[in-house]
């Protein structure tokens, strides 16, 4: 007969409920500034809705009337240099850390609505409207709001996706030795998401100080927590990943800021995360000006019961109460806000001329310029003013026959080891004497404490280096084991790393470094040896780098991690046991962004590569030596870092190209960038351009199949001889 024990959870659990008591001792400032803080946000968001009725907000305005109680009870404790993050519902949490920044408390008194405060309101219905004044310009709008000055770092469009970012934040502030904690918010659809749980694992096990803060507002869309999942009380997936957690009525202003009080003394003491769990209520659809019930997924009394508990409700009924205030102030501060918002409206708007009575449009002189579309979609590369330039046929230095695999382990050794910002993170990087193929074996001696092993969860370690980037004071490299697994990460490495610069308005550096390896032609099949150049340089905010030989790929990697960008550094694992010159003790020069290498010269064709098969060029053309070619290395891959200069002198040289790659067909690097060459070198070819490619279907396991699937020396030589004898 079994026996059976019953186990405890590590952490607790608590359900958090006040007492009358707790309302008559609470901090009478504390019940002030939450009362007025949170008028602001329901007359600002009563006021948004308004002008979307009017179709003068382009795009969706999700509306928070409802929530401020669990914005301003948890953001007031929080200083300017705890982080805060979010989603799409995010505009309540967002003026609520900015009013915090620009705020002091004035004892005995509703919150004063200052020309600071004023800003904050005027820039950030701007930015919802699309403006150049908005906070990111107008290019975040509704969903994507950021003021990094306040610790406000980002809302976000993905459910969930600004979720592992916030556990990069947290690393930062806990590696810089402070006790900053990071707070990110999300909604009961996000709790089921998989980089969401991911980070719950990730930040327990690492013990980062970050809140996940659930705002259970019942509904993802029109889809109920009870029907999305069976354990409707959220908060219960702490104990199952040792987070302390709290489960509060979020109508309930004071619950939360009690709530988020303990969590802070934990956090703050190194303890790790915690989780937050507040019930609350969106009184509008997911949406625009109507409510739930007009779609049909709620009824009006669900409506009304969640209304008869308003959290600016209670807090009014408190403060008179407790005679903190009178009738008169409350209302006097509610006219002044409403009064607030028309000013600024008035700013924004003007009447249609010719139109009905009352409409109105956005001032023309409000808009962006049209020809800030693409500015900053990446930096200029300022940063790399003064650098040291070498190649290997200049290089001064000596040099000497290095492993290619030797190279990658030496340079981020010795970044980590000049520069203090820099972390690796990847899986299994801090064991197996240099993770899986040796990259850091030589930072593991040196600095141990900064290769840093990760779960198996590329969204949540991607999505975390992201957010170490974001912040600034650490420049993350993150190491994909296979270039298979970025679909993985596919929502953290395009929507968010990618976007984030161009996303928040063009000015926010992201220095993030992504390695990542090929292992075409090894055995392991379908989901292990894609390339991936073809769909990274498709992502206008990456650059990719793909370097073919030891002394380059010093210089490259040098140059990618002092670079304001995400740089995604390739790496073919037939390039790992191979050696070539290269530097023997100077491992600090750069190789420019944008210049490739010509590695033959000739004048009867252009053939251009990259990475592994340019030593298969090469071989190519010792086997037909009747084609004298010039053969381009292109080093830098993405649309902005292409050697132009380069391709185009060949080009008008030979007036022939041939593009060889390794992979397949349908996720081609070639067939973009043949696209590009006919269209600004037209006139000056003789022939189509020609391609060697991989097959369509992905490598076999079957050594017989997998060859036939990739491309190599055989397939460049036929291709040559077909030109010879053209």
């Amino acid at each position: 007969m079994p026996t059976h024990d019953n186990l405890a959870a590590a952490s607790p659990w608590v359900e958090l409920r006040t007492s009358s008591e707790d309302w008559d001792t609470a901090d009478p400032d504390l019940l002030l500034q939450m009362l007025g803080q949170a008028l602001w946000i329901r007359v600002f968001e009563e006021y948004v809705l308004e002008l979307a009725g009017q179709g003068l907000i382009h795009g969706p305005a999700h509306s928070s009337i409802g929530q401020e109680g669990g914005a301003v009870g948890s953001i007031l404790p929080l200083r300017s240099d705890d982080y805060v993050n979010g989603s799409h519902r995010g505009h309540h949490q967002f003026l609520a850390k900015a009013f915090g920044h620009v705020t002091s408390r004035k004892p005995g008194l509703l919150p004063e609505l200052t020309d600071d405060v004023r800003v904050v309101l005027r820039r950030t219905l701007a930015e919802i409207c699309g403006l150049a004044d908005g906070f990111c310009r107008g290019r975040g709008g509704s969903m994507h709001l950021r003021w990094r000055d306040a610790g406000a770092m980002g809302t976000n469009a993905i459910v969930g996706g600004g979720v592992p970012q916030a556990a990069g934040f947290a690393f930062n502030q806990r590696h810089a030795g402070t006790d900053a904690v990071s707070v990110t918010y999300f909604g009961d659809g996000a709790v089921n998401i998989g980089s969401v749980l991911e980070t719950f694992n990730l930040a327990a096990a690492w013990r980062l100080p970050v809140c996940f803060f659930i705002e259970n507002n019942q509904y993802a869309v029109s889809t109920s927590v009870q029907e999305a999942t069976a354990e409707a009380r959220l908060s219960a997936r702490g104990p199952g990943f040792n987070i302390p957690s709290w489960r509060v009525d979020g109508m309930d202003p004071l619950a939360v800021n009690l709530a988020m009080n303990e969590a802070l003394d934990h956090m703050r003491a190194g303890n790790g995360p915690t989780i937050v769990e507040a019930d609350l209520y969106r009184y509008f659809h997911q949406n625009g000006p109507y409510p739930g019930s007009a779609f049909g997924y709620r009824d009006k009394s669900e409506e009304k019961a969640w209304r008869d508990r308003d959290p600016i409700e209670q807090l009014r009924t408190h403060v008179l109460r407790r005679s903190l205030a009178t009738t008169e102030d409350i209302a006097a501060a509610l006219e002044e806000i409403t009064e607030a918002m028309r000013q600024i409206g008035d700013s924004l708007l003007e009447s249609v001329p010719g139109g009905k009575p009352g409409q109105r449009r956005i001032k023309a002189a409000e808009w962006p310029d049209p020809g800030f579309v693409d500015v900053g979609v990446r930096g200029d590369l300022s940063e790399l003013e003064g650098s040291r330039y070498e190649e290997a046929d200049t290089f001064s230095a000596e040099l000497g026959e290095r492993r290619f695999i030797d190279a990658v382990s030496d340079v981020l050794a010795r970044r980590m080891a000049t520069d203090e910002r820099v972390v690796v993170l990847g899986e299994d990087v801090h064991r197996l004497k240099g993770g899986t193929n040796g990259a850091t074996k030589r930072a593991l001696e040196l600095v141990p404490d900064r290769v840093l092993g990760t779960p198996i969860s590329e969204n949540a370690f991607t999505g975390l280096g992201g957010g170490m980037a974001l912040d600034g004071r650490i420049r993350p490299v993150v190491e994909y084991m296979y270039a298979d697994f970025m679909w993985v990460a596919a929502d953290q490495l395009f929507n968010q790393v990618a976007k984030a610069r161009h996303m928040f308005g063009g000015d926010n550096a992201v220095p993030f470094v992504l390695r990542s390896k090929l292992a075409v032609g090894t055995g392991y099949g379908s989901q292990h040896s894609m390339d991936p150049a073809g769909i990274l340089t498709s992502a206008p905010g990456l650059r990719v780098v793909a370097p073919s030989t030891p002394f380059d790929y010093i210089g490259l990697m040098n140059t990618a991690l002092a670079c304001e960008d995400p740089v995604v550094v390739l790496e073919h694992v037939d390039l790992y046991p191979t050696s070539g010159p290269a530097p023997i003790d100077d491992l600090d020069y750069r190789i420019p962004v944008g210049k490739a290498a010509v590695r033959r010269e000739g004048d009867d064709l252009t053939i251009i590569s990259y990475l592994s098969m340019v030593r298969h060029c090469l071989d190519a053309l010792d086997q037909v030596a009747e084609v004298k070619a010039d053969l381009i290395d292109l080093r830098w891959l993405d649309r902005a870092s292409l050697d132009w200069e380069t391709i185009a002198g060949s080009v008008r040289k030979t007036n022939r190209v041939l593009i060889v790659e390794q992979g397949a067909v349908g996720t081609s690097y070639g067939g973009w960038l043949a696209d590009e060459i006919q269209r600004r070198l037209f006139d000056w070819l003789d022939a189509p351009i020609s391609r060697v490619t991989g097959k369509e279907s992905s490598p076999s396991i079957s050594k017989v199949l997998e060859r036939a699937a990739i491309a190599r020396t055989d397939e460049v030589v036929t291709a040559l001889r077909e030109f010879a004898a053209y």
